[in-house]
């Protein structure tokens, strides 16, 4: 498939850290070939006009799912008396498979957050037949956090393809090696780690994201048939 879902262990985790990443990075070294990002459901402000502001885009297009509130999507749905069509979404991220060379989807919380009262992210996942990228991440209880979410991947029967580490806060590498150890988190998953994002003070700054893709194992990541690699 021409997707790739990009899910967290959590809130916070560093979803649209490595969204923006791999998305500044296709439109430094990947051109012209197309890319779409889509956030099937947003609950308050947030992603989509972050896109939006980032890389040009139409919030609408990139989340055609959007509630006021800062819940979980079916809670914030239930206050304003509506009800989740994801037949939406779905059609929003086919438009997109179809009129892209790629999509990135970035998910919401965690592989088990809800996105109805009777779905979840992992459901999504399985249901669109997404391969998913992991991000954990590094603080104290990260291998843990790794270790449930993949047990999920694994029930829900995704196509995990990898783990990334993200410093969502400073880091020294003292502090990666005792909270997220790649080599631990590999032994007890199974799942390869591609690498780690490091703490970015101006997340706005897109040729340091890029920068930071790069240095990834993006050929498990992106479709490298026709992505040059930097120089």
């Amino acid at each position: 498939m021409n997707a790739l879902l990009i899910a967290g262990t959590d809130t916070d985790a560093g979803k649209t850290v490595l969204t923006t990443a791999l998305a500044a990075y296709w439109q430094q070294y990947c051109q012209p070939q197309q890319l779409g990002i889509l956030k099937p459901l947003q609950s308050g402000v947030g992603d989509c006009e972050w896109y939006s502001q980032l890389f040009g885009l139409e919030p609408a297009d990139v989340t055609p799912l959007r509630f006021q509130a800062p819940l979980a999507p079916p809670l914030a749905a239930t206050l304003e008396g509506k009800t989740i069509a994801l037949d939406i979404a779905w059609q929003a991220f086919e438009q997109l498979r179809q009129t892209r060379d790629f999509v990135l989807v970035e998910g919401l919380g965690g592989l088990g957050s809800p996105v109805t009262y009777e779905t979840t992210v992992a459901d999504l996942a399985w249901d669109w037949r997404i391969p998913t990228v992991l991000v954990v991440p590094v603080k104290l209880g990260a291998i843990g956090q790794a270790v449930a979410n993949v047990a999920l991947a694994r029930q829900t029967r995704i196509h995990l393809k990898g783990i990334v580490l993200n410093c969502a806060q400073p880091c020294s590498e003292q502090d990666i090696e005792q909270w997220a150890p790649a080599a631990l988190i590999q032994s007890l998953t199974g799942i390869p780690v591609l690498g780690l994002l490091p703490y970015f003070s101006d997340r706005t700054h897109l040729p340091t994201l890029a920068q930071a893709a790069s240095n990834l194992e993006l050929e498990k990541l992106l479709p490298l048939s026709f992505v040059p690699q930097p120089h």
